[in-house]
């Protein structure tokens, strides 16, 4: 039998405004989680394809792949899960973030544009989102527990 191994994602840090972009993490209503928008990555394709389809999926915006400013991993302990995000500063292309859309997979029903002092009003992952988003540096979070 394998072992399972890390999942592997990718997500975009967009600010519009100086405000961050920021969808729900969680599908139905399981949590008031927020994440960056962003998911799984498929085989063959580059980060940067993985990043510009996910984000068009959750939010409908079309999007331009900048440099990475942080690897986070989250795991669940006690359970075969743990994923490494991988996050990247996007630039808005086309599209409206406040404008109607749906999610084909039915997980993201939700978008926040949130600036710097409001982030402590929500509830957010991962923990160093906001230094990423609004900081210089490449950071680097080792294995956050997974909440919901």
């Amino acid at each position: 039998m394998t072992a399972p191994r890390p999942r592997l994602a990718v997500r975009g840090l967009l600010l519009i405004d100086d405000r961050l972009l920021l969808v729900n993490a969680w599908g139905g209503g399981k949590s008031d989680l927020l994440c960056a928008p962003g998911g799984g990555v498929e085989l063959h394709s580059s980060l940067h394809d993985n990043l510009i389809r996910e984000f068009f999926e959750e939010t409908g915006l079309n999007i331009a792949v900048g440099a990475p400013c942080l690897v986070n991993e989250f795991h669940a302990p006690g359970h075969d899960f743990h994923q490494v995000d991988i996050y990247f500063r996007v630039t808005l292309l086309a599209g409206d973030p406040l404008a109607p859309w749906t999610d084909p997979e039915g997980i993201v029903t939700e978008r926040h544009l949130i600036a710097r002092g409001d982030m402590h009003r929500y509830r957010y992952k991962p923990d160093s989102l906001p230094d990423a988003a609004w900081g210089e540096s490449l950071l680097y979070d080792p294995l956050e527990p997974l909440v919901r």
